[in-house]
C-alpha cells in the first residue's frame, strides 16, 4: 500500500468531502440531523463561500451535478450569462482586445439559484436550515487559513484597489495573520436578510425558497448590486437579475471500462475529461506503468489534443453548433492520436480537425504559470442513495465588493475571449466558457462524484484519479495523494489566456529522472513546489453497496476534508 497523509475515509450512512473542513462540518450536520446529500450538499456549498471567501463568492457561480436515488443524473449550469446590454464587440473597441478587471466582465451572479435550484427540487430543508452554518461563520468569523492568506498577499494589490474591498480582505490595512479571526458582517447581514425573507413568506417550503430567490434577484440585494455596477461603469442590470434562472440540463454521458461518466455540457470544460478518456481507450494503457516519463508523455500529448479541441469548439451551445458527437468519436480519438510522436514533444498546438482554426494567444516560455486562484469543490453520497457534485467559485480580488452587502459581482467573464466571434466571445445573453465542472462516475448501483478547484489543471487532475484509482488499482485516498503533473501546451482559460509551449508542471514526487527524460523529448519540465495548491484540490465520494460502506478522499494540498458518518 502506498504511503498516504490521511487515512481512508469511510462509513455506512453517509460521507462528505469538501475543500475546506468548515464546509464538510456543515455538511455532515446537515446530514445528522436528517438531511439528504442535496441538502448537506448546498449547505457546505454556502458554506465554501464564507471560509473561502477568496476562492469561492456567495454571488459567483456553482455548476451542480445531481444523482437522485434510483433516477438519472442531471445538471444545473449555475453559470450566469453575460448582460443584455453588453455592446456587441465592446472589450475589442473600448478595450484593445483585452478583458478589463472590475464590472464591466460582471456576468449575472448564478450561484444562489444553483443552490436554490437544487434544494427546492431536489432537497427536503428550508434555505435559513442550509444558510445556518454559513451564516454563523461570516458573522462569528474563523481563523483565516494559509491558502487564503497567500491569495490576499499574492493579489494585494487587487483588494486594496476598492475600498469595500480592502475593508473586508485587508483588516486594518494588512493581511490577515495566520489563524486571524476573520469575520465578514456585511456578508452576514445579507444572508440573515434572505432567511428572514424566507421566514416571512406563508405557504409551503417551496413558497419560502421562492421568497429569497426574488429577494437576491429582483429585491433589496439586486437593487444594491446593479446600481452599484452601474455606477462604476458596468452593465449588470436589475432587468437581467429578475429574468434569470439556472438551465437544468442532461449531462454529456459517456461509457468507459464498466462505468459510465456524467460531465457537463461544452459550456464548460466538462466534455474534455470524456474526451481524454476516449483517446486513452484507444491507444491503450497496458505497459504504461504509473507517472513513468513515456506515460506522462503520452497523456499530456492526449491532454493537448483535448484542450486544443476544446480551445477551437468549447461554447455556449445556445448560440453555437458544438460537434460534441464527434469530438467524442471514436474515430476523431484515432485522428488525433496519430498526431502524437511517442518519442517527441510537439512544436505547438494542434490546430482543429473539424472546422476552422481560432484566434492565437501570447505566448510565454517561463516556467512559473500562476493561474488566478479560484473554486473549491463537495461531494456527498447519502444513506439513501443520493449523490451531489458541485464546484462552486469566482474570486473577489478582481471585482469589488458591493459596499453593504459583503458580495462581490461574477467575475466569470475573465473567462469569455473579447473577441465575440471568437466560440468563447463575450456577447449578450451568452455564457462564459467555465472551467469549474463537477463529475460523476455512475457503476451500476454504486456512484462517485468528484472533482476539484484549479482551473485548467481540474480536468488533468481529475484524469489522473480515475487512471489512479480504476486502471492502477490505488485506494481513492491513494488515488488523491499520488503525485501529478499538468501540462500547459495550451491557451490558458482566463484573460489574457496565456499559452505555455511544451510546459509540463510536476510534482516533487515525481522525481528528477523523470524531469530530466521529459525534457530529452522536448518538453520543458519543471517542478511545483511540494503539495502546491496549483496542483488541485480533488475531492471524492465512493459507494460500495455491496459492502454497506461509504468512502471519501480530501486532497491536504488545500484545507479539503471528508467526513463519515
Amino acid at each position: 500500500m502506498k504511503r498516504v497523509t490521511r487515512p481512508q475515509i469511510g462509513g455506512p450512512r453517509h460521507v462528505i468531502a469538501a475543500g475546506h473542513y468548515l464546509a464538510a462540518s456543515a455538511g455532515h450536520a446537515v446530514l445528522e440531523a436528517g438531511g439528504n446529500a442535496v441538502d448537506a450538499g448546498c449547505a457546505a456549498g454556502l458554506t465554501l463561500g464564507v471560509v473561502q471567501p477568496d476562492l469561492v463568492n456567495v454571488a459567483g457561480v456553482a455548476p451542480i451535478m445531481i444523482r437522485p436515488a434510483g433516477g438519472p443524473v442531471v445538471t444545473i449550469d449555475g453559470l450566469g450569462t453575460w448582460p443584455a446590454s453588453l455592446p456587441d464587440g465592446y472589450f475589442m473597441e473600448r478595450h484593445g482586445g483585452t478583458m478589463p478587471e472590475g464590472v464591466e466582465r460582471a456576468v449575472v451572479p448564478a450561484a444562489l439559484d444553483a443552490w436554490l435550484t437544487a434544494l427546492e427540487t431536489y432537497g427536503t430543508m428550508s434555505f435559513a436550515d442550509i444558510a445556518a452554518w454559513a451564516l454563523r461563520f461570516a458573522h462569528e468569523g474563523f481563523p483565516a487559513h494559509d491558502l487564503m492568506i497567500g491569495t490576499i498577499t499574492t493579489h494585494r494589490e487587487g483588494y486594496a484597489r476598492w475600498p469595500s474591498s480592502a475593508a473586508i480582505f485587508l483588516p486594518g490595512g494588512e493581511v490577515p495573520r495566520p489563524g486571524q479571526l476573520f469575520v465578514q458582517s456585511d456578508l452576514a447581514r445579507t444572508l440573515a436578510y434572505l432567511c428572514q425573507e424566507e421566514q416571512a413568506a406563508s405557504g409551503s417550503r417551496e413558497d419560502g425558497i421562492a421568497a429569497v430567490r426574488r429577494a437576491f434577484y429582483e429585491g433589496d440585494v439586486a437593487a444594491a448590486m446593479t446600481d452599484f455596477v452601474a455606477g462604476q461603469g458596468g452593465f449588470l442590470s436589475r432587468a437581467d437579475m429578475a429574468g434569470f434562472r439556472c438551465r437544468v440540463e442532461e449531462p454529456v454521458s459517456v461509457a468507459w471500462r464498466g462505468h459510465v461518466l456524467n460531465v457537463c455540457g461544452p459550456w464548460c470544460q466538462g466534455p474534455v475529461l470524456a474526451m481524454a478518456l476516449r483517446q486513452i481507450e484507444e491507444m491503450g494503457l497496458e505497459g504504461y506503468a504509473h507517472n513513468a516519463p513515456e506515460t506522462i508523455h503520452m497523456l499530456c500529448g492526449i491532454l493537448d489534443n483535448v484542450f486544443a479541441d476544446r480551445d477551437h469548439h468549447f461554447a455556449d451551445p445556445a448560440f453555437n453548433e458544438v460537434p460534441l458527437a464527434q469530438l467524442l468519436s471514436g474515430e476523431h480519438a484515432r485522428a488525433r492520436l496519430a498526431q502524437i510522436d511517442p518519442a517527441r514533444a510537439r512544436d505547438g498546438m494542434p490546430g482543429p480537425l473539424i472546422g476552422a482554426a481560432v484566434s492565437a494567444s501570447s505566448a510565454d516560455h517561463g516556467f512559473d504559470p500562476q493561474p488566478p486562484p479560484d473554486t473549491s469543490y463537495v461531494a456527498v453520497v447519502d444513506r439513501f442513495g443520493n449523490a451531489f457534485s458541485a464546484t462552486p467559485s469566482d474570486g473577489t480580488w478582481d471585482m469589488p465588493v458591493v459596499p453593504g452587502t459583503g458580495l462581490t459581482p461574477s467575475s466569470r467573464g475573465s473567462q469569455s475571449r473579447p473577441d465575440p466571434a471568437h466560440p468563447a466571445g463575450a456577447r449578450a445573453g451568452r455564457r462564459p466558457r467555465l472551467t469549474p465542472n463537477p463529475a460523476m462516475l455512475v457503476s451500476g448501483d454504486d456512484v462517485m462524484p468528484f472533482g476539484t478547484p484549479g482551473g485548467d489543471v481540474q480536468s488533468q487532475a481529475m484524469l489522473q484519479l480515475l487512471l489512479n484509482r480504476f486502471h492502477y488499482g490505488m485506494s481513492l485516498q491513494e488515488a488523491v495523494e499520488a503525485p501529478r503533473f499538468a501540462t500547459y501546451n495550451f491557451p490558458g482559460s482566463f484573460a489574457p489566456y496565456t499559452y505555455h509551449p511544451n510546459l509540463i508542471m510536476l510534482e516533487q514526487g515525481i522525481g528528477e529522472q523523470t524531469r530530466a527524460a521529459l525534457e530529452t523529448r522536448g518538453h520543458r519540465a519543471a517542478f511545483w513546489p511540494d503539495l502546491d495548491w496549483r496542483a488541485g484540490g480533488l475531492c471524492a465520494v465512493e459507494s460500495d453497496r455491496a459492502a454497506g460502506l461509504i468512502y471519501g478522499a480530501a486532497d491536504p494540498r488545500r484545507p479539503a476534508y471528508a467526513i463519515a458518518g
